[in-house]
């Protein structure tokens, strides 16, 4: 199914956007961790054209978006003192709480499972958008399924032209990563992906809170199952600037055209000219760059050798989609 699909400003588009979804129809909107494709969380019929759109398997549940906290009431019950103030410290922000389920959500949203996610986003646009809505909006990240996460209007233009009608024009997004979910319904509350609200932070609020350590049979939340976030060409973790200037010339030996990933002064101190996209120099630019970086150099380059960001806080967020994005491969 292919269609005209346009970029527009929340000035321009807000009322046509607002018709789709109305209308049962999905819409990209900015957030302010990646773009989403949202579609009225209450409608199943809706949903199913997210994972149409995607190419996306049904068993990966999505997260409802809404506007306001009070729109919780309508998709989950049983909401424990911890949820509450976790949202109340976080929201709106980067990140998605798992309650249990309101019989309002349809099992399209939850992949039949007994939980729902929500999140509240801080963009400007998402919040104006959902507001004009009036419905949470279920919403995975705007890309084909398995490819890069789009930061920019452009990234999702670039993938899915054709699969959706209407791009919301949002700028970059600031986080650059998706929204950290923790599982409040745990006996222990869970971190199933880490993102910007680090498991410190998490902590401060709930005094405990452990990360996700299980074999996954069920996916509880988005993006653990599956191979996500991957260029379309090879991509490597080095495990030191020294063992990816070596990779580096190695490939380029073979014939292959390689960039080097990494934040600023990786390569501080070693000599020779490469080809290097520049994360920054915090922790935080490489969090917001590291997915629009993968996206120019797939576009560039036919392998990537990407630096190692350890085990810690952010570093630990960006990890979790660097080794999904190289499957796991490391030298």
């Amino acid at each position: 199914m292919t269609m005209q699909t346009r970029i527009v400003s929340i000035k321009e588009g807000l009322d046509e956007a607002v018709e789709l979804i109305k209308r049962g129809e999905v819409v990209v909107f900015p957030t302010e961790t990646v773009y989403g494709l949202g579609a009225n969380a209450f409608d199943g019929d809706a949903v199913r054209k997210i994972f149409e759109a995607k190419g996306r398997p049904m068993d990966n549940p999505l997260i409802a978006h809404i506007a306001d906290i009070s729109w919780t009431n309508d998709l989950a019950v049983d909401v424990s003192d911890g949820a509450k103030a976790v949202m109340n410290e976080f929201m709106p922000g980067p990140i998605t709480v798992i309650l249990k389920r309101s019989k309002n959500v349809p099992d399209e949203v939850t992949a039949g499972l007994d939980t729902v996610g929500v999140r509240f986003p801080s963009h400007s646009v998402a919040r104006q958008f959902i507001m004009a809505c009036g419905t949470p909006l279920a919403a995975p990240s705007a890309n084909t399924s398995t490819k890069i996460s789009p930061t920019s209007a452009q990234h999702v233009f670039e993938d899915m032209q054709g699969r959706v009608p209407l791009i919301l024009q949002g700028g970059e997004c600031e986080v650059g990563i998706e929204s950290t979910i923790v599982d409040m319904t745990a006996d222990i509350p869970t971190i199933l992906r880490p993102g910007a609200i680090t498991q410190d932070m998490l902590a401060k609020v709930l005094g405990k809170v452990k990360n996700f350590d299980g074999k996954i049979i069920v996916a509880k939340a988005p993006g653990m199952k599956y191979k996500h976030y991957a260029p379309s060409c090879e991509m490597v973790v080095a495990t030191s600037a020294r063992t990816a200037v070596e990779e580096y010339c190695r490939q380029k030996a073979n014939g292959h055209s390689p960039v080097i990933l990494a934040k600023s002064r990786y390569l501080e101190g070693i000599v020779g000219k490469f080809d290097f996209i520049d994360l920054g120099e915090s922790d935080e630019d490489a969090m917001r760059n590291i997915y629009a970086a993968m996206h120019e150099a797939q576009e560039k380059y036919d392998y990537i050798v990407c630096q190692d960001f350890g085990e810690e806080g952010i570093g630990a967020s960006i990890m979790n989609r660097v080794n999904k994005a190289s499957g796991g491969k490391r030298i």
